[in-house]
């Protein structure tokens, strides 16, 4: 969730904490298999039924088209039925919004994906409820209601519903209707006994104990110990979300808690330390990656990677629902978006794949005032088509809306469509095919450790991943002219060097690899 754009996000030095080349019992892993998350923002991805709103079965029919990419998780944005077009701020959380479809719908699609060995994620914001409510109608003016609890109240008659995050006590929608937007009591009982209900019934819908119909794992959005650091609801990884946690674990030992860190500034260890998750978001390894400058790749890079407590990850990723695309931030440059593909499937962590991102989608956040209508471009349909029409184009957002013909990056013919990119050998969608097999073809790129190694050159930045078996060195040239450098590799003497991405051979030399590379240009060379 992001009500307002985030600045400064690059006062953000931290002191780089280097890996160590010898892996040894204590080392922490960096890699976690061969998982990879496609993110997907469900409104916009693909219509089965011809309302233009992307829907649960519309994933279920392009589950081939996400595995012929590789991907082997799912992560959607909420289910639960709102009035707001991203569906946070809840009515009903334990209700599927019915433009996705029924609740049947949902169980088929989970079952879908577990037959095919995939899993499936589910963002969860139980944090804020609108007026729309039944804990809000019941409640508002009635403090004997039995939703009283349910609610953070400013007031003993309950006339003042707590604001929620930067003071809201309202937002207006896209459509341009107006609702209020409150705070929910997460330290009363009530509340506590009716997240431990809901959570639970997600893991397994039939209390068969089998899975099979549950969800993998939880994206928290927007999680905080201290509540929008009101100090009306502190400490609650200790009151709140740890007990919940190990509910749920109780339950279910292999799922997986991912929290979004409310303060994008922070690398999150303290969810990972104290707050009861498994992975939280590179945010600021993300944003480093946008701005091609070698010291904040190798801050960022080190401090996301190498900092994680032992057997906690962080999500990789260069684009997401809250963020102006890369493609946007890069110009549309392919040299970059080739770049950016490459460190979001080699660096380190779950990496996560933004829907459309494999194209090179674009979209930047907009000024239109106070409304969620400024992160629609951000959240466009999927470009299926060369001629940007066809079956399951999810134009729900130019259906209505003071803003609603303002939205135009999905333009016909424009080279950006998974009809246009299937047939170009050269193009993204096929780079991102070919860079997910080649990352699942080395165990020192899905399991090993990272490390960022010196070389001599300010514009190239360089790493190694390394497990028992093997190393690969990977090397990128961050400007737009031809680049040679020197990349000093520990342990390189009496090693055999391979090509694993690119052309050519460097000449290896008293522990270094003598180098160049083109403009924009990557490589990466596995040591054995």
């Amino acid at each position: 969730m992001k009500l307002a754009a985030i600045t400064g996000m690059f006062c953000i030095a931290v002191t780089a904490v280097a890996a160590t080349w010898h892996l040894k019992k204590s080392e922490r892993k960096n890699g976690t298999g061969d998982e990879i998350i496609y993110h997907i923002f469900q409104r916009s991805f693909f219509d089965s039924n011809g309302d233009e709103h992307g829907d649960l079965n519309g994933i279920r029919q392009k589950l081939d088209y996400l595995q012929e990419l590789g991907f082997t998780s799912v992560l959607c944005t909420p289910l639960y039925e709102s009035i707001y077009y991203h569906n946070y701020f809840a009515i009903d959380f334990q209700k599927i919004d019915p433009k996705y479809g029924t609740l049947q719908d949902y169980l088929v699609l989970i079952k879908e994906l577990h037959k095919r060995g995939m899993k499936f994620y589910m963002d969860m914001e139980t944090q804020y409820v609108t007026e729309d409510s039944k804990w809000w109608k019941d409640a508002y003016g009635n403090p004997k209601s039995s939703y009283t609890d349910y609610i953070l109240w400013d007031d003993h008659e309950n006339k003042k519903p707590s604001t929620i995050v930067s003071g809201l006590t309202e937002l207006k929608g896209y459509d341009g209707v107006t609702h209020k937007i409150t705070t929910a009591n997460l330290n009363s009982e009530k509340s506590k006994a009716y997240n431990d209900k809901l959570f639970s019934y997600w893991l397994d819908p039939n209390h068969d104990g089998k899975f099979d119909d549950g969800v993998d794992g939880f994206r928290i959005d927007h999680m905080m110990d201290n509540l929008d650091n009101k100090g009306a609801l502190p400490h609650l990884f200790d009151t709140f979300w740890n007990p919940l946690f190990a509910k749920l674990r109780a339950i279910n030992p292999k799922i997986k808690i991912v929290a979004e860190q409310a303060n994008w500034f922070s690398l999150g260890l303290d969810y990972l330390d104290k707050g009861g998750v498994d992975e939280v978001f590179g945010i600021r390894l993300a944003y480093a990656i946008r701005l091609f400058r070698k010291d904040l790749f190798m801050a960022n890079a080190d401090s996301t990677l190498t900092m994680n407590p032992p057997g906690k990850q962080q999500i990789v990723f260069i684009e997401n629902h809250d963020m102006s695309r890369y493609s946007s931030a890069v110009s549309g440059d392919i040299r970059k978006l080739k770049i950016g593909c490459a460190l979001n499937l080699l660096m380190g962590g779950t990496p996560a794949i933004y829907y459309g991102q494999e194209l090179g989608m674009t979209g930047a956040s907009q000024n239109f005032g106070p409304t969620d209508a400024n992160e629609i471009p951000e959240r466009q349909a999927f470009d299926w088509y060369a001629n940007a029409q066809g079956k399951g184009m999810a134009y729900w957002y130019k259906q209505k809306g003071e803003h609603k013909d303002q939205f135009n990056d999905d333009k016909p013919n424009d080279g950006i469509s998974l009809e246009e990119e299937r047939k170009d050998t050269n193009s993204l969608f096929n780079y991102y095919k070919a860079m997910i097999r080649l990352r699942r073809s080395n165990s020192a790129i899905t399991k090993g450790t990272y490390k960022t190694v010196d070389n001599d050159n300010d514009k190239v930045f360089s790493f190694i991943r390394r497990d028992r078996e093997k190393a690969v060195v990977v090397v990128v040239n961050l400007s737009d002219k031809d680049q040679v450098a020197k990349v000093d590799v520990p342990g390189l003497v009496g090693k055999k060097v391979s090509v694993f991405l690119g052309k050519d051979m460097p000449v290896v030399s008293e522990g270094k690899l003598n180098l160049s590379l083109a403009a924009y240009g990557i490589g990466a060379w596995v040591v054995e």
